[in-house]
């Protein structure tokens, strides 16, 4: 028996029953007829349901696909190197298309092929946008409009799913390996892929366009400050201010829209921790890429089915306290955590690096008093502002612009409370002076002239900033 008759063999009851089913639809040519002779009855022509040529070739695709499916799963090793792979199912596909000509005219070989290891060993019709390097965001918006960001512009891609369920398919592929679950009773799930990229996923009844993913890319070697000055984020002036920051344990709090970079620059600002330093990352969904050796990674946990078991960043950072860390990162303080980073930041735990949602410093701030509230302790506001003052020095601010280039908009000292307000300094700022005829943004990263107060404790501290850093280049004269 040939390949495609044993995969045949069990569809064909299937298809007998269909078939019956529809002769008994046919309506009788006598009932058909009007045989009164007057009036003469209005011809009426049959509605015939006209089938577009792409939609017969898809569902023959899918037909085609599904035919062979169970053999790959029964004869092929999906275990073998992907090169490898990738031929034994085109040999296969192959076999099939010799023994059947009515699937030659109407199947893509190629494409069929790449679908397929797609499909049994990556993350289905997404999959090629995972792998695309010029790709930094995928969004699935129901199983017919995928979405993805090209070099800060939004595209929509001719990537469909077949339906909901191929959606929720892929879905629990992503979540299933890191300990999540997504369901009616639990319909949204944050998680990442294996190569650290983040994840977001909502579905029906929340979802009303149905199951819905949202993933951020992270590039496979994680960016360097050189990255980011070639990008134009950076000047090489705020580069070596920033550095000098972090070596001399400088607590930064790094603050921005959702998609400014945020996670990208605390990724940079870490890596300029000693190597000889303990590390204690703290995230909800481990991102961050750290290139020195003593790193502990600590991930938040979301409840399980019976409600219990869930643990907070809150507290993370609370036994993070415990493990003896020289630094401390959190990969977004977004609650009540924030009073214990503050409370860590001021009793010793000194370079400590953090980010978090705002669209200025001053916003993040008052944020941050508002985060404090949320632990439930009924401080004053003045007790509060005295604990951010105290903990923060530095404020980076980060921005995505309109024609989705991302700059650190300012750099800005927390100088301390005069009365009940906390100063803040800028040491850098972004100038944009306008738009170009492509539509691109036009604009300046320059320092205010203003040396911040901590200059002193970085000279102290060993660490050498030249004068010239704080002062505009054209103001420079020799």
């Amino acid at each position: 028996m040939s390949l495609l008759n044993r995969l045949q063999q069990k569809q064909q009851p299937t298809e007998a029953i269909e078939v019956a089913e529809k002769v008994e639809q046919v309506t009788p040519v006598e009932e058909r007829v009007n045989v009164t002779p007057s009036p003469p009855p209005i011809p009426v022509a049959p509605e015939v349901k006209v089938v577009k040529p792409t939609a017969v070739h898809q569902e023959k695709e899918q037909e085609f696909k599904k035919l062979i499916q169970k053999e790959i799963l029964a004869t092929i090793d999906l275990k073998v190197e992907h090169d490898d792979l990738d031929q034994q199912i085109d040999r296969l596909v192959q076999d099939v298309l010799k023994e059947e000509e009515s699937y030659r005219k109407s199947i893509d070989r190629k494409k069929v092929t790449a679908d397929l290891v797609n499909e049994l060993t990556g993350f289905g019709p997404i999959n090629p946008l995972l792998l695309d390097e010029s790709v930094s965001e995928v969004m699935v918006n129901g199983p017919d409009r995928v979405y993805c960001e090209r070099n800060g512009r939004l595209e929509l891609t001719d990537i469909e799913f077949r339906d909901n369920e191929h959606v929720l398919n892929v879905i629990e592929r992503i979540v299933a390996p890191i300990g999540r679950r997504i369901d009616e009773s639990s319909p949204m799930v944050d998680a990442r892929l294996p190569d650290g990229s983040r994840v977001n996923a909502i579905i029906p009844p929340l979802a009303l366009n149905g199951p819905t993913i949202t993933i951020r890319k992270f590039s496979k070697d994680p960016y360097t400050i050189k990255d980011l000055i070639s990008f134009g984020t950076v000047t090489e002036e705020m580069a070596l201010f920033i550095e000098a920051c972090v070596k001399a344990r400088l607590n930064i709090f790094v603050s921005g829209g959702t998609g400014s970079g945020k996670t990208t620059t605390l990724n940079v600002l870490s890596s300029f921790i000693p190597a000889d330093e303990r590390i204690v990352t703290i995230e909800d969904a481990a991102e961050l890429q750290l290139t020195q050796d003593h790193v502990v990674t600590l991930e938040s946990r979301p409840a399980n089915i019976e409600g219990n078991g869930q643990i907070s960043i809150r507290d993370l950072v609370k036994n993070s306290l415990r493990m003896r860390p020289d630094r401390i990162v959190i990969g977004e303080v977004r609650g009540a955590e924030a009073l214990d980073m503050l409370q860590a930041m001021n009793t010793g735990h000194d370079g400590s690096l953090a980010t978090g949602h705002s669209n200025s410093p001053r916003d993040m701030i008052s944020r941050l008093e508002t985060m404090v509230l949320l632990a439930g302790i009924d401080l004053p506001v003045k007790a509060i502002r005295d604990q951010i003052s105290g903990a923060l020095d530095v404020i980076v601010q980060q921005s995505r612009l309109k024609d989705g280039t991302r700059r650190i908009v300012k750099i800005t000292e927390v100088q301390g409370l005069e009365g009940d307000i906390i100063v803040l300094q800028d040491i850098f700022v972004y100038e944009q002076a306008g738009v170009d005829a492509s539509g691109k943004i036009r604009g300046k990263l320059i320092p205010t002239g203003v040396r911040p107060k901590f200059y002193e404790k970085l000279e102290t501290s060993g660490i050498h900033i030249p004068p010239h850093v704080f002062i505009e280049k054209e103001e420079i004269t020799l």
